[in-house]
């Protein structure tokens, strides 16, 4: 079968797997009690052996990005940035209740939103309460968003003396056309102005967000976007395909769908930009990554530790994930819990002293199991099912995985499926084979939630 038929069969809405049971699958009210206990007994077992992983999602922007799916708030007004930091500390202090014990951080991502939107001072404010009252593992791994128009030097330092060693701007495009139609006026200038400083202060990995698939990309312009890109050697690129959900993000019906390269052009965008990565050097990590060879999430790669949660793909694998902040996403292992999208009713909330969590999914061992596959595949390119495994992989699985392998895009037996190089680009579509939630539920119920596989 040939790209044209693969993408005809296959470009159709499916998750991006962020989670395993995805988001729709999550009850809509959590049981605040339980999961307060089973927090507890997640954070002894993690915080004794690995430490934690902590997610603060900071909302503020200063203007819409008319592609953007995250939750985020709209305002130019900064006095609400001591609100919103008062509020986080406080849930943090909840938590740090329940833990009893002295928290060990050993990976801290600020995401948005725009981190940057904040001011150095209120950062240290949020980071020093946080961090003062814990042990910093030292296999750590602290990293930021920023976006090149507002990270100043001062941020660099306040955040590098934090510990932050990683740094992620968001430069999505550089072509002017593009850049209007999505909303994000981003001067090249600024990017290479504060990836210098970024380098100067001492940062030892910058990573560089593009997007393929934004109104009116060409081959041309992502070909100059990724070469100019290139040309300030970053260490590492996400290299995203946009998701058009206009349904849950209300600002992507600014622009006309007619804009939108599709099908075989938007999987030619890709092809154009990671076969010039690669060219220059850069190694495909998962679905979406290009680093370095001595990069540490290349040498995972090579040993099969690379591991991917709510914050991407990294090293490092805790046993708990905790997210701070409106919307964030805790993750033990064998529950998720999401924080409230309503920054009104975040504020409400906290104020009651209670914890802003209202919708979450509590995993049985069967979730589990089918969740490790997926993750197996995103992250390694291939899972194993050993000699005994569960009837639903024979029944739900296995005849999709062969319908798979016949249109190229795995190679699969009883012992073990491995993605082909062809079926890189439908991982998304490999995984529905585990998702087994999803292909227990009655046929396309759900799906309209999704955006397209390419």
């Amino acid at each position: 079968m040939n790209i044209h038929e693969l993408l005809k069969k296959y470009d159709v809405p499916v998750p991006r797997y962020t989670s395993y049971p995805t988001v729709p699958f999550w009850n809509d009210s959590i049981n605040i009690p339980q999961w307060k206990r089973l927090f507890r007994n997640q954070f002894h077992l993690s915080n004794e052996k690995d430490g934690i992983s902590l997610y603060i999602h900071l909302p503020f922007c200063e203007s819409l990005c008319t592609y953007c799916g995250c939750n985020k708030k709209i305002t130019k007004n900064h006095q609400v940035e001591e609100e919103y930091i008062d509020a986080v500390i406080a849930e943090w202090g909840m938590y740090c209740e329940l833990m009893e014990q002295v928290p060990v951080i050993r990976e801290l991502h600020l995401g948005g939103g725009t981190p940057t939107f904040f001011s150095p001072d209120n950062l240290d404010k949020l980071l020093n309460a946080i961090l003062d009252n814990s042990i910093i593992h030292s296999d750590n791994n602290f990293s930021f968003e920023g976006h090149p128009n507002n990270t100043t030097e001062i941020h660099l330092k306040t955040l590098y003396e934090r510990g932050f060693r990683r740094v992620s701007f968001g430069v999505q495009d550089n072509n002017a056309v593009v850049q209007k139609a999505i909303n994000r006026i981003q001067p090249l200038e600024n990017v290479k102005r504060v990836t210098e400083q970024a380098r100067n202060t001492g940062f030892q990995s910058v990573n560089f967000d593009l997007i393929y698939g934004l109104p009116f990309q060409t081959r041309e312009s992502i070909r100059e976007t990724v070469s100019e890109c290139i040309s300030l050697q970053p260490d590492r690129f996400a290299f995203y395909s946009y998701a058009h959900v206009p349904w849950t993000s209300r600002g992507q019906r600014l622009f006309s769908e007619t804009d939108l390269p599709v099908g075989d052009l938007k999987l030619s965008l890709y092809h154009e930009g990671a076969g010039l990565f690669k060219k220059y050097g850069y190694k495909q990590i998962g679905m979406d990554h290009f680093v370095k060879a001595e990069d540490d999430l290349y040498k995972a790669s090579r040993t099969g530790s690379l591991h991917r949660n709510f914050m991407g793909y990294t090293t490092q694998h805790t046993r708990l994930q905790l997210g701070l902040g409106v919307s964030a996403i805790s993750d033990t292992g064998n529950a998720f819990a999401q924080n409230t999208k309503s920054l009104h009713e975040f504020y409400q909330i906290i104020k009651a002293k209670e914890l802003p969590v209202i919708k979450g999914y509590f995993l049985n061992q069967e979730d589990e199991n089918f969740k490790k596959h997926i993750l197996d595949v995103i992250c390694n390119g291939r899972t194993y099912f050993g000699n005994q495994y569960p009837e639903e992989l024979k029944k739900f699985t296995f005849p999709i995985l062969d319908q798979l392998q016949n249109d190229g895009l795995v190679t699969f037996n009883s012992r073990f499926v491995e993605v082909t190089e062809s079926g890189k680009n439908f991982t998304r579509n490999i995984c529905t084979a585990f998702d087994l939630k999803q292909l227990r539920s009655v046929a396309g119920q759900n799906r309209s939630v999704y955006s397209q596989a390419i």
